[in-house]
């Protein structure tokens, strides 16, 4: 399990971001990338040195510090789409090589090099500058329906990495949630929302209020069916 590239993001100017500027087009950093905890939601941005988050209503803060994507997906939604996908164009900071990053339980902690641990709170929710960002039409649902989010992590333990470090899992929750199912259950599958529960604190803390909310209103537990696709950001 290896980093292939770590990937930051300039701001750039679109019409179709609701901030007027994007970071979303990330690409590979020469050297190493400091990674720190960028700070609570809303305040803090993200956690890699000279990467910019735009709007920090929906993105970037703790629980969404760092975003990883396995090249392996790349791979698949190349083939999907037709069209080459270079590391980065998801916007992931983190493009990844033999880690199964959608399966990662939530609260699993990735050792990155010799110092770095990131430990996984979410999936990646897309968002309307997403899919203005690939120019597809129809994304968001159609990246919503494969469950192939990639992941989102806090920042543990600080420090440096780059392309190349190696990748290991020291911690792995002994619960059932993963990073695919924590995203189904926030979208298309809300049934699953009391399960994630098990996850704890580990899980983003705004996945958690929604699922506890959930919980609340479903006394009988929650066996109500899913709601379907998310409204975009």
């Amino acid at each position: 399990m290896k980093l292939l590239t770590v990937n930051v993001g300039r701001p750039k100017a679109v019409e179709y971001a609701d901030m007027g500027a994007t970071g979303i087009d990330k690409r590979p950093a020469d050297g190493p990338v400091r990674v720190a905890d960028p700070g609570p939601a809303g305040e803090g941005g993200s956690g890699l040195a000279g990467d910019t988050v735009c709007d920090l209503r929906h993105h970037g803060g703790s629980d969404q510090a760092v975003y990883a994507f396995a090249r392996e997906d790349l791979d698949f939604w190349e083939r999907e789409l037709g069209r080459p996908l270079p590391n980065g164009t998801f916007g992931e900071n983190l493009t990844t090589r033999g880690l199964d990053v959608n399966g990662a339980r939530i609260g699993e902690r990735w050792r990155i090099g010799s110092d770095v641990v990131l430990e996984t709170t979410s999936g990646r929710i897309p968002c309307r500058t997403f899919q203005a960002w690939l120019g597809e039409t129809g994304w968001m649902k159609r990246f919503t329906g494969q469950a192939v989010t990639g992941a989102y992590l806090r920042v543990i333990t600080p420090g440096e990495i780059r392309a190349g470090d190696t990748v290991e899992i020291i911690h792995r929750p002994a619960h059932e949630v993963t990073v695919a199912m924590a995203f189904r259950a926030a979208t298309t599958e809300r049934a699953l929302l009391p399960r994630v529960l098990a996850a704890g604190e580990a899980l983003h803390a705004r996945e958690l209020r929604k699922a506890r909310e959930y919980v609340a209103r479903h006394k009988d537990g929650g066996t109500a069916s899913g709601s379907g696709l998310p409204k975009g950001r």
